[in-house]
């Protein structure tokens, strides 16, 4: 027999209901289904981007990617600082009108007058600039619309989705130029953009507490600059957002070219084939889907943790395998992840042949996936509740910075010397930061952060098919919200 709270105990009375067992809130679920899509237009949108730059050489091509990478990166903290006055939704809603007239307008420009460069950059800058304010906003939400102790489910759910529109995006976008053109992909990109806008318009968003709220005639608030920097200096003082801010730019910097960058040239350097570099490809996404399941259906639960117990139905070897990827702690937990990645790694810098580099892959994806399904929440249910957008910028900061960074200089080592070394130094670089976040005092202690702490999603369980009104948590207190 179950109540409301739990289930029963052996004694018969109730047992409190564990947060990172419970059922994700309607609210959460309903938008994450409206972003997933609008991620799968996204990446679709960026394929045919690339594909109609590529027709200009690869210096075309290469300047409408980095067109994007360096608008977002140059505004992202203003973007984030924005999110926080504003709040999410706001931020969100703006992104999304905006994004909808300009790929209408690209879709009438390119259908009237093809696909000139300059309309392929212009329309990159936009997305870049859209995607500074956009990310961090969006980056908040599950903070605000769940609970903290439901942040690993939660985030690793949108993880497994961002995967597979990333996966079904350049397959739907080779379809669409085929059958329309770049138009004709603009067209379903902006399909998806409203679709996106009635979802946001229908979500109760929570305003969150420690937001700044300056009444009119008073004073001038800061500039968003100011407030920038204030969330900068924030993440400087905080030991464990300093750490995990570390922590993520190292990983992006050494794991994310691996797949994209020095997997493909391994494969024609040793004659494997663009198939086999694609199937490399595709196993680093496997991993990082199955890590992202597991994390998703467990959350933040070890193999034994305090939820339905043995009783539950599940089979032993089902909670083996999501307590391993669980783990005791989401520090230690994001510092294992680091090193399986290593592994997978080093694996594919030595890989003989196509085989051992597609398993190589699968183990790069395991272990990154469970380093960004356990540092996520960790970071996001840390954050104080009037930086959540603030710091989520920096996250995008940090990953962008050394991303780039790490893209130019791995490739001009591998015209040097072979991508054979750059890959072992990858795995170097993952491994030492990967130990390095295991005999981290912070990251040790960080377990408490997810104890289960209420969020939003508290109040917005309550949700019963409300209009998009913004939902106070604190009863209607004034604040700031996204109303």
């Amino acid at each position: 027999m179950t109540t409301t709270t739990g289930a029963r105990a052996p004694d018969g009375r109730a047992r409190p209901a564990n947060p990172a067992r419970e059922a994700l809130p309607a609210p959460y679920l309903f938008w994450l289904a409206g972003a997933q899509l609008g991620a799968l237009g996204d990446a679709a949108l960026a394929f045919a981007l690339g594909w109609a730059a590529a027709a200009h050489g690869g210096g075309a091509a290469g300047l409408v990617l980095t067109a994007i990478t360096v608008s977002r990166t140059a505004l992202v903290l203003v973007g984030g600082a924005l999110a926080d006055r504003l709040g999410a939704r706001r931020v969100m809603l703006a992104g999304d009108a905006v994004m909808l007239a300009a790929t209408l307008a690209l879709a009438a420009v390119a259908g009237g007058w093809g696909t000139p460069l300059r309309l392929l950059v212009l329309a990159a800058v936009v997305i870049g600039v859209v995607d500074a304010f956009y990310l961090p906003a969006s980056g908040s939400m599950p903070r605000l619309l769940v609970g903290t102790g439901q942040l690993p489910r939660a985030l690793a759910l949108r993880q497994a989705g961002g995967q597979l529109a990333a996966l079904l995006g350049a397959p739907l976008g080779g379809a669409l130029v085929a059958a329309g053109g770049l138009p004709g992909v603009a067209l379903v990109d902006a399909a998806s953009f409203t679709v996106v806008l009635l979802v946001l318009l229908r979500v109760p968003v929570p305003r969150p507490h420690g937001r700044q709220h300056v009444p009119y005639g008073t004073h001038r608030p800061p500039g968003l600059l100011a407030e920038a920097a204030a969330g900068v200096r924030l993440a400087a003082r905080d030991r464990l957002l300093r750490t995990a801010l570390l922590l993520t730019g190292a990983a992006a910097g050494a794991l994310l070219p691996v797949v994209s960058l020095l997997a493909p040239l391994l494969a024609r350097a040793d004659g494997w084939g663009a198939g086999a570099a694609g199937l490399v490809a595709g196993g680093q996404a496997a991993g990082v889907l199955v890590v992202a399941g597991l994390l998703a259906r467990r959350g933040g639960q070890g193999s034994g943790g305090t939820g339905s117990g043995g009783k539950d139905g599940e089979r032993w070897w089902t909670r083996a395998a999501a307590g391993a990827a669980a783990g005791a702690g989401a520090g230690i937990g994001a510092a294992f992840g680091l090193c399986v990645a290593a592994a997978g790694t080093a694996l594919l810098a030595v890989a003989p042949g196509p085989g051992a580099a597609v398993a190589a892959g699968v183990v790069t994806g395991a272990g990154s996936g469970l380093f960004a399904g356990r540092l996520g929440p960790l970071v996001l249910g840390s954050a104080p509740e009037g930086h959540l957008s603030r710091v989520q910028a920096l996250l995008t900061l940090a990953q962008s910075a050394a991303l780039v960074l790490a893209t130019g200089l791995l490739g001009l080592l591998a015209d040097a010397v072979g991508p054979r070394v750059p890959t072992a130094l990858c795995a170097a670089a993952t491994g030492a930061a990967g130990l390095l976040a295991l005999a981290s005092p912070v990251l040790r202690r960080s377990g408490g952060v997810l104890a289960g702490r209420p969020g939003g999603g508290q109040s917005a369980r309550a949700w019963s098919g409300r209009t998009g009104a913004d939902t106070p948590r604190d009863g209607g207190a004034s604040g700031g919200g996204d109303e």
